[in-house]
């Protein structure tokens, strides 16, 4: 995101202008405000204590639903989160779920038998693709991420091939495959053998893989969240699946941002009808609750993890109270028809935006793309997407930037909007896009 335009400043400034407001009619909201940042900067991060202070400098209290609400007293619309919030913040049934764990036996000593990481580990394999059957459970989606590097090292997939634009974590691992040299310049070298091809290009996908034949691991997103929302043309999974197969490369397909609805199907291996040897599951997993992450293999692909329980572990991995936020999440989508609501809503959304952006700012807009309720606006004017971030949580709606694409600024609403909600985010977007032209 471009934060030193002329146009940032100003929506930033009006961004702090409204939250102090709010704070100065809270009884010196605004001076706690001030104190928490300065706190920031002395035991956190001088620069996060800046982003906070860039985005209005409020802050969060509490959150119900679509909802969040500031300690200034203002409520916000949460169509942001990186896609954590799919069913909203604190759903009643991975509530009940963490409550009732929480009573009993929230971690547990890992070397008993324990029943909750069956039960969430049953609940994931019955909603993946079929034959995806053998799961490892982590914290965060790079901890999953670190487990397939792993998992392909120990077949002897060695050579590691990741898409231009991708984004797949941060710990050192996960960062060799984020295609994007700003995270990794800091930290070279990272790991030995990895490759970088076009995203959405089966043929220098095929071109890597002919020449390292039987010792490839392949990890690719169905959709790019961080790169900007792209979507690779119709059939691309198609082709990686069948080029993995063809050269004996580990097919790993990340869905910690894009599955269990976020895209409107299931997984984006459903919406493209394919079966990759290892999944990677995240985010929306925990319920917006406890974080939780998974990988999901098949028999087959698990096998060098299955014989040996100490050869990939983790001390907070499989803890029972992440196991119930995860069983809690799952029902909550299927009982909740999540799925659904994410590809009806994300239509109903895409034309919507669409219309006012291009209404509003004309060829300043470039492309409004998406699938499900992930959501992508990218213009044709640096800072842009900024602008419109900040003036959209003037306006009372909380988006994203992208983390790999500037030019981007992304939607993740959850699927529980009401018609009410939607007419909000709405005005709130025509709002938004008008005040960045003035």
């Amino acid at each position: 995101m471009t934060t030193t335009t002329g146009t940032t400043t100003t929506a930033a400034a009006t961004a702090a202008a409204a939250a102090t407001s709010a704070g100065a009619g809270a009884g010196g909201e605004g001076a706690r405000v001030r104190a928490l940042t300065t706190r920031y900067r002395t035991y956190l991060s001088k620069g996060r204590a800046s982003l906070g202070e860039m985005f209005g400098g409020d802050v969060e209290d509490s959150s119900d639903g679509a909802w969040l609400q500031t300690a200034a007293g203002r409520r916000i619309l949460n169509c942001g989160g990186y896609g954590v919030f799919l069913m909203g913040a604190r759903h009643p049934r991975v509530l009940a779920e963490v409550r009732r764990q929480l009573e009993t036996n929230p971690v547990a000593t890992r070397l008993l038998l324990e029943p909750e990481v069956v039960d969430a580990a049953e609940a994931l394999v019955a909603v993946a693709p079929a034959g995806l059957q053998k799961v490892h459970f982590a914290g965060g989606g790079a901890e999953a991420v670190e487990a397939a590097i792993k998992l392909a090292r120990a077949q002897g997939r060695r050579h590691l091939v990741s898409m231009e634009g991708g984004y797949h974590g941060k710990t050192m691992g996960a960062l060799s495959v984020t295609a994007k040299d700003t995270f990794q310049a800091p930290f070279q070298p990272l790991l030995p053998g990895v490759s970088r091809v076009p995203y959405g290009d089966a043929g220098a996908l095929e071109s890597v893989l002919a020449r390292h034949e039987g010792e490839a691991c392949v990890i690719v997103e169905p959709v790019q969240g961080e790169a900007g929302v792209i979507v690779p043309p119709a059939g691309y999974l198609h082709q990686v699946q069948q080029l993995c197969r063809r050269y004996g490369a580990l097919f790993v397909l990340d869905e910690i941002q894009t599955g269990l609805g976020r895209l409107g199907h299931w997984w984006g291996a459903d919406a493209e009808g394919v079966r990759p040897d290892v999944l990677l599951v995240g985010k929306a997993l925990s319920g917006g609750i406890v974080p939780v992450s998974a990988m999901v293999a098949t028999a087959e692909a698990f096998r060098p993890f299955d014989k040996d329980p100490f050869i990939h572990t983790s001390t907070f991995s499989c803890n029972p109270l992440a196991m119930a936020a995860a069983k809690g999440a799952l029902a909550a989508i299927g009982e909740d028809r999540l799925v659904e609501r994410a590809a009806e809503l994300g239509q109903l959304l895409r034309s919507e935006i669409e219309r006012i952006a291009r209404h509003v700012l004309g060829d300043r807009v470039l492309e409004v793309r998406g699938a499900g309720l992930l959501i992508g606006i990218e213009f044709t004017v640096p800072g842009m997407a900024g602008d419109l971030l900040l003036e959209l949580i003037g306006a009372g709606v909380l988006g994203n930037h992208s983390l790999n694409s500037a030019t981007v600024m992304r939607l993740t609403p959850p699927a529980i909007l009401t018609p009410t909600d939607v007419t909000f985010l709405l005005d709130a977007f025509e709002r938004a896009a008008r005040a960045v032209l003035n």
